[in-house]
């Protein structure tokens, strides 16, 4: 009998704990679940017996269970973010003020944002007008030109 000689629901529960770590060291949202399907496979093992074959599968079969549930819940419950447009940069350009750099023409054009140029849409436009952004269509702005906007000045 050397020191590894453990009983297989120990194994599991030993499994979900050292998952439950790697959650907390790499947090995914994803190893928690499999850390609670070795939990509940351990228990299973303890409370019954199962043989080692059917470990396995009631492992899998309780893993793909608690992924599809955790899933579920995680997205029936989205987090509350203070900027939520914080990964979607097009979106955050809406309102902001930019120059024609390639003439918008037949719709299509360039313009710069910043120390970038970007695609767009909008109406026909001379090289060094200025332009409003609306909208994005992907990673094409949707644009319009100042005076269009703002109306006639009175």
């Amino acid at each position: 009998m050397n020191g590894f000689d453990l009983e297989p629901h120990w194994m599991w529960m030993l499994a979900a704990i050292l998952l439950g770590i790697a959650e907390l060291i790499v947090p995914g949202v994803f190893l928690i679940w499999l850390a609670a399907a070795a939990a509940a496979t351990g228990l299973l093992t303890l409370a019954f017996g199962i043989d080692l074959p059917f470990q396995f599968a009631v492992f899998a079969l309780l893993a793909i269970a608690a992924v599809y549930s955790g899933r579920r819940w995680y997205l029936a419950n989205p987090m509350p973010s203070a900027d939520p447009m914080l990964n979607d940069r097009a979106a955050r350009l809406v309102g902001r003020t930019v120059v024609v750099v390639g003439a918008i023409e037949n719709g299509e054009g360039r313009v710069r944002v910043g120390d970038g140029v970007w695609s767009c849409r909008g109406p026909d436009c001379a090289e060094g007008s200025r332009v409003r952004i609306t909208g994005a269509d992907g990673s094409c702005l949707k644009v319009e030109p100042v005076r269009a906007i703002e109306g006639p000045a009175g």
